[in-house]
């Protein structure tokens, strides 16, 4: 059992907690996640490590509550605990020369897995101009902690309610038009985002990665079911990932995977709400 040791609401959707797991704590990495279960009955999800204390042997996880399970898991309370909490998994991100100019986006929920990867790029002493933005004000995450590990933060909502108005693919543009060079662009977010991210920057070949999360169950590269074509080649995202060459990647295959069991999320939910069995 791993109790949670804080618990934050970031917005109507958006939740934050401090997991205490220390022997996780003690091997994560900018770019890993965990795989945790809510009870005994709750099905496996994957989410991104956004932040580890060592010395408090602590995880922080971010999440958006969405389906059944992401609405079980915010109702918890500090001091309530998880059946399962297991990681660090996933490859580590690798850092990029010192000396370049790198571009951080992150988009919606995603800007929680994009901070700890700007978190070691600025421990190392790289300047990262960071892009975040969410559909409005309300849904916009982690903007004091960007700003602090940032060289600069650039804002946008979809609605203009805060920022600039428009898509982080549009502050994205300036950049790539300005001249100058950029040695990387990483960019974590919903599917369509990170497509629109990788079809933007192909042009100007410059390195883009981004950070994916299919459907996943044991996180250990035994089930499958994380599979993604990446190069024409099949790989597993919970051991060969997360983190991939946005160019590489079979966006059309990933979206409809990752639809696969829409229909059946939605009947659970709806079950839920109507009083039925779980």
């Amino acid at each position: 059992m791993y109790r949670l040791i804080t618990k934050k609401v970031l917005s109507s959707v958006h939740k934050l907690f401090e997991v205490d797991a220390p022997l996780v704590a003690r091997k994560a990495k900018p770019g890993q996640f965990v795989i945790l279960r809510v009870d005994d009955q709750g099905e496996r999800i994957p989410l991104t490590i956004a932040d580890a204390d060592p010395e408090r042997g602590t995880i922080t996880i971010i999440f958006q509550e969405v389906g059944l399970t992401t609405q079980y898991l915010g109702a918890k309370e500090s001091g309530e605990y998880l059946a399962d909490f297991v990681g660090p998994l996933g490859k580590p991100m690798e850092l990029p020369s010192p000396g370049g100019r790198v571009i951080a986006v992150g988009g919606g929920v995603g800007i929680a897995p994009v901070y700890p990867k700007v978190k070691a790029l600025h421990n190392a002493g790289l300047n990262v101009i960071s892009i975040i933005g969410a559909r409005t004000r309300e849904f916009l995450i982690l903007e004091d902690e960007m700003r602090a590990v940032s060289a600069e933060l650039h804002i946008c909502t979809d609605d203009g309610s805060y920022g600039q108005h428009g898509f982080v693919s549009d502050i994205l543009q300036q950049f790539l038009d300005d001249g100058k060079p950029i040695e990387e662009i990483i960019a974590v977010g919903p599917l369509p985002m990170m497509r629109v991210v990788a079809n933007q920057t192909r042009p100007y070949g410059v390195k883009t990665l981004v950070s994916l999360n299919p459907i996943m169950v044991d996180g250990t590269g035994m089930c499958g079911a994380c599979r993604v074509t990446v190069g024409g080649k099949t790989r597993f995202t919970c051991v060969d990932g997360p983190v991939f060459d946005a160019h590489q990647v079979d966006f059309d295959e990933l979206r409809a995977r990752a639809g696969m069991y829409l229909d059946k999320e939605k009947m659970a939910l709806e079950n839920c709400r109507c009083g039925g069995a779980h």
